[in-house]
C-alpha cells in the first residue's frame, strides 16, 4: 500500500498540472488516476506514510450509514474533519444563512439513505421517504448477486446546491464473482498528502 501510494505521489508530482481550486490555494491535478486494493486475508489498505485516525474513519462511516447530515453530533464523538464545513461563517459565506450551524444539507448520508426525498435539515423525519439505496445495495448483493445495477450514489444534480459541500466519493459499484465482493468506487477529488 505504501509504496503504491508513493508512486501516485510522484506521478502527480511529475505529471500533474497546477491548478488554482476553488479555496485559492492550488493544487496539483492528475485527472483519471486508477488505483486497485486487495482486502483479502484481513488486509485494510490504510496510509502508513502519516497517522490515519482509524477511529475517526469508522464514526464517518457509521455517520454516513445513519444518513445523518449533522456535523455537530460527528463532532461530538471526536471527529472533527466536518466542522469547518457546518461552521456558521462558512455556512452564511455559502448561502445558507438560515440552515443551523452544523447542518450540512442533503450529503452523502442523505443520498444513500432518502436519495430524492426533499431536504427538511438535520432532525427531520425522512422514514419511507427517497430511495434507501444502502438498503437496496445490500439487497441487490445478497438476492441479485450477479447484477451489474448494484450501485450507490451520492452525485444528486438536484440537490447539489443544497450541499455545504459536494460528495468527493460520488459513486460506488458492487460486483460479486465467484464468492468474492468487488466494489469500484469513482471519486470527484481525493487529496494526495504526505505528513
Amino acid at each position: 500500500m505504501r509504496g503504491k501510494y508513493l508512486r501516485q505521489i510522484k506521478h502527480i508530482i511529475d505529471e500533474g498540472d497546477k491548478v488554482i481550486d476553488r479555496t485559492g490555494v492550488g493544487t496539483l491535478s492528475l485527472f483519471g488516476l486508477h488505483s486497485t486494493y486487495s482486502l483479502r486475508n484481513g488486509v485494510i489498505p490504510l496510509l502508513t506514510t502519516k497517522r490515519v485516525y482509524w477511529k475517526g474513519v469508522v464514526e464517518e462511516l457509521l455517520w454516513f450509514i445513519k444518513g445523518d447530515t449533522d456535523a455537530k453530533r460527528l463532532s461530538a464523538k471526536g471527529v472533527k474533519i466536518w466542522d469547518a464545513n457546518g461552521s456558521r461563517e462558512f455556512l452564511d459565506s455559502q448561502g445558507f444563512k438560515d440552515r443551523p450551524e452544523g447542518d450540512l444539507g442533503p450529503i452523502y448520508g442523505f443520498q444513500w439513505r432518502h436519495f430524492g426525498a426533499e431536504y427538511h435539515g438535520t432532525d427531520a423525519d425522512y422514514k419511507g421517504q427517497g430511495v434507501d439505496q444502502l438498503a437496496d445495495v445490500i439487497e441487490q448483493i445478497k438476492n441479485n448477486p450477479n447484477s451489474r445495477r448494484i450501485i450507490l450514489n451520492a452525485w444528486n444534480v438536484k440537490d447539489l446546491h443544497q450541499m455545504a459541500l459536494p460528495p468527493c466519493h460520488t459513486l460506488a459499484q458492487f460486483a460479486v464473482r465467484n464468492g468474492e465482493l468487488s466494489c469500484q468506487l469513482y471519486q470527484r477529488s481525493g487529496d494526495m498528502v504526505i505528513d
